[in-house]
């Protein structure tokens, strides 16, 4: 009993001979490959950041807020909004007054606010302005209740999960940013870094077995499809990769970042997380569905979880899209304000990428799903291969028995 159930645990389909010669076979081979190209681009020369030349920054808290109305204006001028004053206790002590902070996108306060303020020194006077809240408790705890969430319902998976999430985050901030300021290709640095984060994650969140290789296998074909894919599309729209206020103002202070280079590096890396999603269901789909029906052969085993990887699929483009759409919001809102045409909207340098990202980004995804599929019917259909059984003697049933009919049929 204890057998059976912790083979379903696991959910793992009996090994067929060299099943772990063929795992080493694209494990060892792709993790050296990923290890030689991280080396290889490996920032040796980082800029280093320098200090802020601007004004101080310092905290404190808001003491009281005193409305004031505000003064006239010449006729045509915008009028003043959210006159008045502010109190702040510095976290060092003195409690200092400035101006309630106005115009666009500036912070509302209320009493007991924690703010960040900017510290002007005007002819040997010194004044302050409220910047910005303070929300990095906030932001713990909204952490705190993340990590909570997911450790209370994936449990042991769950510390995995969150245990990759910060792979992730390291090989992102200490290898694939740094090497991109280095002057590294950055197609080169997002394949390799893409590659690194993919076998890290998915062997520490889904665990060392045949399931998961095949995934990671479907996971690497389809990140090459999507980056050749993507080469050729942006080629292909004569896409700069500048085509907002940050990549202008990137390609100013780092004139040497390939740009172009750096909007593929984004696409490969943002399709990484949703082909990672489709492979790993695709490969757990077919062990499943192996283990239901031993009997089944590659290609039902095939069939039945490409039917499942369509709908899979068709869910994922949707959500995919509604992403592009909500972080693009504000630019459709001020292409519509401006009653800009739609061919001209679309094939805008801005639009036409999140365009050209959303259906390379597709491509791939579709290509994931019979790559994944086919490899793990494959084998599967190989592991779960019934072995022999001797005949089994039917036993003789009583006269009249009303079930005979349908179990000798059945035999």
């Amino acid at each position: 009993m204890s057998g059976d159930h912790h083979h379903h645990a696991h959910r793992e389909l009996p090994e067929f001979p060299h099943a772990r010669r063929l795992t080493l076979l694209l494990l060892v081979p792709a993790v050296l490959v990923t290890l030689v190209g991280m080396l290889l681009l490996w920032p040796r020369d980082t800029p280093q950041a320098e200090g802020a030349a601007g004004p101080a920054v310092v905290t404190g808290e808001v003491v009281a807020v005193t409305p004031q109305e505000c003064p006239p204006v010449p006729e045509g001028d915008t009028p003043l909004e959210n006159c008045g004053t502010v109190q702040v206790r510095l976290d060092d002590g003195p409690v200092i007054t400035t101006d309630i902070p106005n115009g666009p996108g500036a912070p509302t306060v209320e009493s007991g606010d924690d703010v960040t303020m900017l510290t002007l020194n005007d002819e040997g006077s010194t004044s302050y302005s409220i910047s910005d809240h303070q929300r990095g408790d906030e932001l713990w705890m909204l952490g705190v209740a993340f990590a909570l969430a997911v450790i209370a319902f994936g449990r042991w998976r769950g510390v995995t999960a969150l245990g990759g999430l910060a792979v992730t985050f390291a090989i992102l901030l200490y290898f694939i940013v740094p090497a991109i300021l280095d002057g590294r290709s950055p197609v080169l640095v997002a394949v390799v870094g893409a590659a690194a984060i993919m076998l890290v994650v998915l062997y520490l969140t889904h665990g060392l077995s045949m399931t998961t290789t095949i995934a990671v296998a479907g996971t690497l074909a389809s990140l090459a499809i999507t980056a050749i894919l993507a080469a050729l599309a942006t080629g292909a729209v004569h896409l700069t990769g500048v085509a907002d206020e940050t990549s202008n103002f990137l390609t100013i202070t780092r004139g040497d970042v390939n740009m172009r280079g750096l909007l593929l590096a984004g696409i490969v890396i943002g399709s990484l997380g949703v082909l990672d999603d489709v492979t790993v269901t695709q490969s757990a789909t077919v062990t499943e569905l192996a283990l239901a029906n031993p009997s089944y052969g590659f290609r039902r085993l095939y069939s039945a979880a490409t039917r499942i990887g369509r709908a899979h699929i068709a869910s994922v483009i949707n959500t995919i899209v509604l992403a592009y759409a909500g972080a693009s919001l504000p630019l459709m809102l001020l292409f519509a304000a401006g009653d800009t045409p739609l061919d001209e909207l679309l094939t805008s340098q801005m639009i036409a990428q999140e365009l050209v990202r959303s259906a390379v980004g597709t491509i791939g995804l579709v290509a994931a799903v019979p790559i994944t599929t086919a490899l793990a019917a494959l084998l599967a259909a190989r592991r779960s291969r019934p072995v022999a059984a001797p005949p089994v003697r039917a036993e003789p049933r009583p006269a009249g028995d009303p079930w005979a009919a349908f179990v000798d049929k059945d035999q």
